[in-house]
């Protein structure tokens, strides 16, 4: 993940919580330009520790911050999930199903 990807994805994670750049900078104990000049500027990544605290804010996992589509890993979590209690028989079908489209 480059640092626009990086950048890109906090933007959605912090508007998907309902923060504002403001809010969220001064949540994390940043000035309240932090994250709007991370965002705007698009020059310079959080540290280690302030990513932690940006995710633990927005309620988002570093799971599913780094998973390779932010967007869908709801949806991919709940099948993985849901796929866990099928016999391997079903799971089978379902495999030669997914190989069709």
């Amino acid at each position: 993940m480059d640092l626009h990807e990086l950048i890109n994805r906090i933007s959605f994670i912090r508007t998907q919580a309902n923060l504002s750049a403001r809010k969220l900078s001064l949540l994390i104990g940043k000035t309240a330009g932090y994250i709007h000049h991370m965002e705007q500027s698009k020059r310079f990544a959080p540290t280690f520790e302030t990513l932690s605290d940006i995710l633990s804010v927005c309620n988002v996992t570093f799971e599913k911050f780094f998973y390779y589509d932010i967007t869908q890993y709801d949806i991919d979590k709940k099948i993985i999930n849901d796929l866990k209690n099928i016999p391997k028989e079903k799971k089978e079908i379902i495999q030669k199903i997914i190989e069709l489209k």
